[in-house]
């Protein structure tokens, strides 16, 4: 018998850009059943395309501890190895990004709460 090996279609990873943000907002509210941007959208840094659409993002946000950490927002459909490649290019990213949206809480705080204000309705 023979085995039918499906392609698997590359998954491409680029930085996110202010023309982007209206479709990653669209994925948070989905993702996170809500009707407005607030903080937990962040700062969105790097995306995952498949077939030239975003399928999932990577967004700079404040813990409860006030650390900056990121956070993974996606369609559904993703694949769970998908989204584990994704998260692992994220925290590669994370870690060697050095500006101040990456290593001050101030800075970041002040720039999502300018990203929600900008994109809430």
């Amino acid at each position: 018998m023979e085995t039918i090996i499906q392609p698997q279609e590359q998954i491409q990873y680029a930085e996110a850009y202010i023309s982007d943000m209206l479709e990653l907002k669209t994925i948070f509210l989905y993702s996170q059943s809500l009707q407005t941007v607030n903080a937990d959208f962040g700062v969105p840094f790097l995306l995952a395309k498949k077939k030239n659409k975003i399928i999932a993002f990577a967004s700079l946000v404040i813990n409860k501890n006030g650390e900056i950490i990121f956070r993974i927002y996606s369609k559904n459909g993703i694949e769970e190895t998908e989204k584990r490649n994704f998260t692992s290019r994220a925290e590669t990213y994370f870690k060697q990004n050095t500006t101040p949206n990456f290593r001050n809480p101030e800075q970041l705080k002040s720039s999502i709460k300018n990203m929600v204000s900008w994109l809430a309705p």
